[in-house]
């Protein structure tokens, strides 16, 4: 086992010693059905229902995201951030007048500012400006012993600088959204997250510059680290942007050089003929691009390479989609236009009982899934949100996709809010009653709960593909400029930009 962005990766999964065969195949009757769409009205409503999931779940009181939906066992600050992303894009689609989701963005931006910061272990919401991963629907607390998170913190920026942006009118709700925005900005002290500061050396080779993944107030005197930092391609990119433009504490643009991008070229290599940075779940493409147009900027790495990260991102879209296409491992129900691997619940059963096509096979519960040259995690298991979140970067693939999912799997894959989390057409073992998720025993498992890290992505960039909305607005964010610029970025969009 290894661990890579903080998120546990388990080897390929297809082993078991005592095993039982699965049930003969089955000749599949049809799924329920849902009436065809052109592209074009397919897209608004997927859009439209998407940013319904976090208009009608976030607390409107507490600004508090659920994590997940609609179990909800508590709020996600990264899901807050996908919330205020979506509001801004709900009102330019006319689904919430400007003026509705301008109060409920001041609303929300007004308890992020007031919640409790402080070194306490309970009855704080975060610390040094920094933010809990998971806060208590009740209070908005802190979570058990979660992890004081900085790309979760990082996420929820993206969401209040979009909103900063977003809202440039000359009133005095818009106002004080950029007010607001500003301070809970200026308030994250990137210093401290810096592993420099901390009392261990760096665990993973980036040298004492990189910044930590997060901090626990419980361990030791004066808290503790962990042993993981931001470094080697990842999610991480915007953690660095913003950590190096803050106007108030910002960190060096060593942090760049000799954390996230000391060891760059490990990352590169080619996978179904796609040759980039390799990271196995679409999330990692995807997250830092929502809120940042990389399209024709690059760094020192990447003019090196002679793409940029948006085309980076559309090569592993396009090696996902091949894998998939392949089917090495003879999954059931993967396919050219059935495809996509992130970080998504499953099936949750791994007592190796289970053959499917032959094979024995372990069902997984959360993971994070993912396919590269370095190394394959799949149980059968396909993420709607990794086709969704990469729709900017290659539409010709993506929206089909989406489009053969809902006509496959029918409503119980595509209803209410878009896409339920994941499925697994693998999954025909109704035997076992699965608590995540629905057992059909020819269509096999969906899941019970959307997700709102996996819901965001998709949103976030149809919109971008459909109009470049979030791209457009967070071009104009001086503290995005400004980070960019600090690293080395240069080109296209960012020269003509100013970073005041």
């Amino acid at each position: 086992m290894s661990f890579r962005s903080g998120v546990l990766f388990l080897p390929l999964i297809a082993l078991a010693t005592a095993c039982t065969p699965g049930p003969a195949p089955t000749a599949a009757a049809p799924a329920p059905t849902l009436a065809p769409m052109t592209e074009a009205a397919f897209s608004e409503e997927l859009t439209e229902r998407t940013f319904r999931y976090f208009w009608d779940t976030t607390d409107t009181e507490k600004c508090l995201a659920p994590d997940r939906w609609p179990s909800n066992p508590f709020s996600s600050i990264a899901a807050t951030g996908f919330a205020l992303t979506a509001y801004g894009i709900g009102a330019e689609r006319g689904y919430v007048t400007r003026a509705e989701a301008a109060e409920r963005t001041r609303d929300c931006l007004r308890f992020y500012w007031t919640a409790p910061q402080g070194p306490a272990l309970t009855g704080m919401a975060g610390h040094k400006g920094f933010f809990y991963h998971f806060l208590n629907n009740e209070d908005g607390t802190r979570r058990g012993k979660t992890e004081l998170s900085t790309v979760d913190t990082s996420l929820l920026l993206g969401g209040v600088l979009f909103a900063q942006s977003y809202y440039d009118a000359d009133t005095p709700v818009e106002a004080e959204i950029r007010d607001l925005a500003e301070k809970i900005y200026a308030r994250v002290d990137w210093t401290f997250v810096q592993r420099e500061n901390s009392r261990i050396p760096s665990a993973n080779g980036g040298g004492q510059k990189a910044i930590a993944m997060g901090w626990y107030p419980e361990r030791g005197e004066g808290g503790d680290f962990g042993t993981h930092d931001w470094v080697g391609y990842n999610e991480g990119m915007l953690v660095y942007i913003l950590a190096l433009g803050s106007p108030t504490h910002p960190v060096g643009k060593d942090a760049w050089d000799k954390g996230w991008a000391a060891d760059l070229e490990k990352d590169w290599g080619s996978y179904y003929g796609q040759e980039h940075l390799q990271f196995e779940p679409m999330f990692g493409h995807q997250y830092s691009h929502v809120w940042v147009d990389f399209r024709g900027i690059r760094d020192d790495f990447m003019r090196g390479k002679g793409i940029d990260y948006f085309e980076n991102s559309r090569r592993a879209t396009l090696a996902q989609r091949a894998y998939g296409t392949d089917n090495p491992n003879k999954w059931s129900g993967y396919s050219a236009d059935i495809w996509g691997w992130t970080a998504s619940d499953g099936p949750g059963y791994s007592k190796g009982k289970y053959s499917v096509n032959g094979t024995p096979r372990s069902f997984n519960g959360y993971m994070a899934r993912g396919v590269s040259a370095v190394r394959v995690v799949d149980d059968g298991t396909i993420v709607p949100t990794a086709a969704g979140g990469s729709v900017a970067f290659a539409p010709e693939v993506a929206i089909p996709a989406l489009m053969a999912m809902r006509a496959q799997y029918g409503p119980r894959l595509y209803t209410r809010y878009g896409f339920k989390d994941a499925f697994n057409p693998s999954f025909t073992f109704s035997d076992f009653g699965s608590k995540s998720g629905a057992v059909d025993p020819v269509h096999g498992w969906v899941a019970n709960d959307y997700l709102g890290i996996d819901q965001g992505p998709i949103l976030a960039m149809i919109e971008n593909h459909r109009s470049g909305l979030v791209w457009k607005v967070m071009r104009k964010n001086p503290h995005i400029v400004r980070g960019l610029k600090r690293i080395g970025f240069t080109g296209g969009w960012l020269d003509r930009a100013r970073p005041e």
